[in-house]
């Protein structure tokens, strides 16, 4: 009885209690309810905050990335660009070094000139000096010095750059076609280069556009897209002109160009032509991209109507269409598929025995050699392979004067610069096409004029530029005409990749 009544006392007092401390015991009980949502709260932040800094991050990471790329890369184009300009010193170097040790190559060929030097095919042993990496470590090894002791000379840290220079006149010129009609030299090459048996299965299936073009109708759109009349070539038979006009195939294929009529300005304009499919380009114009030196073809070479070739340094496969294309018809190197090997695999064997010496020193020399004369001639004919006969009109003595040639006067520079980085590397090529026809010497003094008291042409005035008095100015004239050589020939073709 005494508890319960203790029990209704209790329900009777928690009655008497006031509503600020009901209000007080509901907020307790609600706060036991909500715990931990700080916790949770907490955690949410740093969740947001995480992600938040994972976004920046990998946005400045990005940011940062981008930067060190750009940069990477335009150090590795200014790479590019001093091969550029070092080969340019070096093929102007070429007629000194000729003038320096021309008496002993005259004394090793016999002869009473001494023909030019492919410095170019030496980049590597000649500018190694220069350049970075493994490179210039592998130049000192070789010529038994310590480049690491060397102050402002080389790439500094792991950059470097390849370089290979290709002398054009080396090759068959697809551009001579600009300068005569019709190409009389230019179609037979073109013609004995197609022609080869192995080539044969290349024109039996459709080419590019499903057309059935053979050789002689690719010969004659390549040389259609050239000269600059409007009449179809006819490189089957050339004293038979073919009946149409150049853009009829091109309007009927719906294209959407037609034939130029002008020179080829690049290589890959040689793909616009009809008839030149991915097969034929690989085979006959850039056989491996990465070696320059396979190339067969030009569109940066003299454009003359008899384009000169450099025998000393063109391919054999080159030779062998040169001559051939003079030779007479029964001429057995250009219609035995034999004798055409054994003549392409003794050159190869003299380009290598010669280690880049000019095996000829004149026109002359080459012409005796492949008529059996000479020395070369002579070594020739032991080994099975017949003289030559030249075509009385397409081999003339004046026609072999004016394509044999030993001296090439255009280059092609093929530059990468290479930034070597911790997860990909930065690469830019450059390639640049060097004109030597009018270069000076490096020691040439500027045409004089008898009516300047000084002895130098005065430069006219350039206009908006203020003149100077020049009685009274000091003048440097030695530094004069230094700017008014110019030894490291004209740009034709700049093109950075």
């Amino acid at each position: 009885m005494k508890r319960a009544s203790k029990k209704g006392a209790s329900k009777r007092e928690q009655k008497k209690r006031s509503p600020r401390v009901h209000a007080a015991l509901a907020r307790a009980r609600k706060r036991q309810k909500q715990r931990g949502i700080a916790l949770i709260m907490v955690l949410g932040a740093i969740t947001i905050l995480t992600v938040f800094l994972t976004e920046l991050q990998t946005d400045t990471t990005s940011a940062v990335a981008g930067a060190l790329a750009e940069r990477d890369r335009l150090k590795a184009e200014y790479y590019a660009k001093s091969a550029v300009n070092l080969s340019r010193m070096l093929l102007a170097a070429e007629k000194p070094i000729r003038t320096s040790i021309g008496p002993i190559l005259q004394l090793a060929l016999g002869s009473a000139k001494a023909p030019q030097i492919p410095v170019w095919e030496f980049t590597d042993k000649v500018l190694g000096a220069f350049n970075g990496g493994d490179r210039v470590t592998a130049f000192g090894t070789s010529a038994g010095v310590d480049l690491t002791t060397a102050k402002n000379l080389g790439i500094p840290g792991n950059g470097y750059y390849d370089l290979v220079i290709i002398d054009e006149d080396s090759k068959i010129n697809m551009n001579s076609a600009a300068t005569m009609t019709p190409p009389v030299n230019l179609v037979p090459q073109l013609s004995t280069l197609f022609l080869q048996p192995q080539y044969l299965p290349l024109f039996e299936a459709p080419d590019a556009d499903q057309q059935q073009s053979d050789a002689a109708v690719l010969c004659s759109s390549l040389i259609d897209w050239v000269d600059p009349d409007e009449n179809l070539t006819n490189c089957a038979q050339m004293d038979k002109p073919a009946s149409g006009s150049e853009d009829n195939i091109y309007q009927m294929l719906g294209l959407g160009y037609v034939r130029k009529n002008a020179p080829f300005d690049s290589l890959e304009e040689i793909r616009l032509v009809r008839g030149m499919d991915d097969d034929r380009w690989s085979t006959f114009i850039d056989p491996e991209p990465s070696d320059p030196h396979k190339r067969l073809v030009t569109v940066w070479g003299q454009v003359t109507d008899k384009p000169p070739v450099n025998v000393n340094t063109a391919p054999p496969q080159v030779l062998w269409a040169v001559v051939c294309s003079m030779a007479t018809l029964d001429t057995p190197i250009c219609v035995d598929p034999l004798q055409a090997a054994a003549f392409l695999q003794i050159f190869n064997l003299v380009r290598s025995f010669g280690r880049g010496v000019p095996i000829f020193p004149s026109w002359k020399d080459f012409s005796n050699a492949v008529e059996g004369k000479g020395i070369v001639g002579q070594f020739l004919a032991s080994l099975g392979v017949p003289p030559v006969t030249w075509d009385p009109q397409r081999g003339t003595r004046n026609l072999r004067k004016k394509l044999f040639k030993t001296e090439s006067k255009i280059f092609s520079i093929y530059a990468e610069g290479v930034v070597p980085g911790t997860q990909r590397e930065a690469r830019v090529r450059i390639h640049a096409v060097v004109d030597m026809r009018q270069a000076t010497a490096w020691n040439q003094q500027p045409q004089t004029d008898p009516n300047n008291p000084n002895g130098t042409v005065t430069p006219p005035p350039t206009p908006g530029v203020p003149q100077v008095d020049e009685d009274n100015a000091p003048v440097d004239q030695e530094f004069v005409n230094e700017l008014m050589t110019n030894p490291f020939g004209s740009m034709v073709y700049y093109r950075v990749d």
